[in-house]
């Protein structure tokens, strides 16, 4: 039975994933895989690898590799000696957020290092709306200097100890009565407490974040007229994000959607291309 190979070759991590085909016609997803690595080459075959490795493939069972991401280019057009093709990373966004939620349009967003909004149809439109530097970089970079942690894992584990009326002005605090609801955040750090803790922070950092990409999200949605909006890339995993994303659906009245496997919709979407049209 043989195989199409999808790599995300990204900025810090590359993803791998596989598509079986069946004798009728059909694919069969090969479990995703994830490796760290901050030279591309080196993550690409080493995560080509351990994939084949742990799902069995020889090269003779894999007939094309489908390669995507912001270093996607440093891999040429053979990978040990497979045919290798370069697919659009912004389609291979809408593309794997729309297999994953199966859905026929919506607005799929990749949040990663930074961030980028696309409107998917599953006529196989594509459009790149624009992006944010806001994403993962931020979160990151803005733990590195406030709480002295670089670890991504590490600063998610202690968001669970945070309290955002500690860190956040919200609408509520200014406002008794009126239109909007009393949680709404109207500014981001906006009531810093002399006694917040690094949970607290934390919190904060992630929750604007998050408001920041879901609030670009929900311009886009309203300007394609779409209500549904799918969250794909390494923070749709995170372990704030559905809780915030959960709010922003209740207030604006959106679909904010985290698929099964979300992290892995760009490498899917690639590997799905295979025989599309260049």
């Amino acid at each position: 039975m043989q195989a199409t190979i999808g790599i995300d070759v990204g900025g810090s991590t590359t993803k791998i994933v596989g598509f079986r085909h069946t004798q009728d016609g059909g694919r069969e997803l090969i479990e995703p895989l994830f490796v760290r690595a901050t030279d591309p080459l080196t993550s690409a075959y080493g995560a080509f690898g351990k994939f084949t490795a742990l799902s069995h493939l020889g090269l003779g069972d894999i007939r094309r590799v489908m390669v995507t991401g912001v270093g996607s280019g440093e891999l040429g057009d053979r990978l040990y000696n497979l045919p290798c093709t370069r697919v659009e990373e912004f389609f291979s966004i809408g593309r794997g957020g729309l297999f994953l939620s199966r859905l026929d349009e919506a607005i799929v967003v990749s949040m990663g290092t930074g961030t980028a909004l696309v409107h998917a149809k599953s006529d196989g439109t594509t459009e790149y709306l624009g992006g944010t530097g806001v994403g993962g970089g931020t979160l990151v970079g803005l733990s590195k200097l406030l709480l002295k942690m670089d670890s991504i894992d590490h600063i998610g584990e202690l968001c669970r100890e945070g309290d955002l009326s500690k860190i956040d002005l919200r609408i509520g605090d200014i406002m008794k009565a009126g239109g909007m609801p009393s949680e709404m955040t109207a500014a981001n750090f906006g009531n810093v407490s002399d006694i917040a803790t690094k949970g607290d922070i934390a919190l904060g950092l992630s929750n604007m974040i998050f408001e920041t990409i879901g609030m670009m999200a929900i311009f886009a949605a309203r300007a394609y007229h779409v209500a549904n909006i799918v969250l794909t890339g390494n923070l749709s995993a995170y372990p704030t994000c559905r809780a915030t994303f959960e709010n922003l659906s209740k207030m604006f009245s959106v679909n904010f959607i985290i698929p099964e496997a979300s992290r892995f919709a760009t490498v899917i979407g690639a590997a799905l291309c295979e025989g599309d049209p260049a």
